[in-house]
């Protein structure tokens, strides 16, 4: 989940201003956490309070992400789902934006089979995004995230969201150049995965995602979530963005991690291992 958020903080200075290019700062002092990382958050909350049969994950899901993204009101929600957030009765709007996916990543992380995984998507989603595209692009980020996690190789992932969920037909570099801002999933996940299956590290899929502009911050979220679960996190960058996050945000993220811990990468010489890092 952090391979989410740091994705989010990376990209959060170029989505109004986009560099079509993978040679930039990788964090600075213009980064900062916006509506991805604190919706990735709020939803993580929602799993870590919600019954095991996740039969009242759904509810859950709308009363934290409403708890939680109220002590944001400025972090560049999209226009619905500000509406949506400070509602007294909150409600789905049938949309199919890439907020689906961008917020979803705890859900494969949490996820013990494909169809847990597709289980807790769906009832995190559907609170607001109950499109089916909607749901679709969160399922298929929460199963390549479960995938990557237990082992699958990048082309048995690729084949399995080729075959189940977008068609990966195409390339970055026969994108880039004409590849314009998007909020919609199915105009956004593909992408965001492509960039996953070309990377060659954690670091490097990042760098993809924001390199064909776009919605540069979602991109490197949805993105970041499967790389972190596929490379693991080298504990540089993680001790780096983990400096964006306040003081809630950051024990949402621990008391998720202490559950579920996350892959971060130990280097060996030039060899990287993917190893669990033991928050216990």
């Amino acid at each position: 989940m952090i391979g989410a958020i740091i994705g989010d903080i990376v990209g959060s200075r170029f989505e109004w201003d986009n560099i079509k290019s993978k040679d930039f700062k990788f964090l600075t002092y213009q980064c900062f956490p916006t509506d991805d990382s604190i919706m990735t958050l709020a939803l993580a909350q929602a799993i870590l309070v919600s019954k095991p049969d996740h039969s009242d994950l759904s509810k859950n899901a709308a009363e934290c992400m409403q708890s939680i993204g109220r002590n944001y009101p400025d972090c560049g929600y999209g226009g619905g789902f500000y509406k949506w957030m400070f509602s007294d009765n909150p409600k789905p709007y049938n949309s199919y934006g890439n907020g689906a996916a961008m917020r979803v990543s705890a859900a494969g992380f949490a996820a013990n089979s494909i169809e847990e995984a597709k289980d807790i998507a769906k009832k995190i989603t559907e609170v607001t995004h109950n499109h089916p595209e909607g749901i679709k692009g969160a399922e298929a980020i929460a199963v390549a995230i479960y995938m990557a996690k237990t082992g699958s190789s990048l082309l048995e992932i690729r084949d399995y969201i080729d075959k189940n969920y977008y068609p990966m037909n195409f390339t970055l570099d026969g994108i880039r150049a004409t590849y314009e801002f998007n909020e919609t999933c199915q105009d956004t996940v593909p992408q965001a995965l492509m960039a996953f299956f070309d990377s060659t590290d954690f670091e490097d899929a990042i760098r993809n995602a924001i390199s064909i502009g776009g919605d540069s911050d979602t991109l490197a979220a949805i993105c970041g979530g499967v790389a972190e679960a596929y490379y693991g996190v080298p504990l540089e960058i993680r001790r780096r963005a983990l400096a964006f996050l306040d003081k809630r945000l950051f024990k949402i993220l621990l008391e998720f991690e202490n559950k579920y811990p996350p892959v971060m990468e130990k280097r060996v010489g030039d060899i990287s291992l993917s190893v669990e890092h033991k928050t216990s």
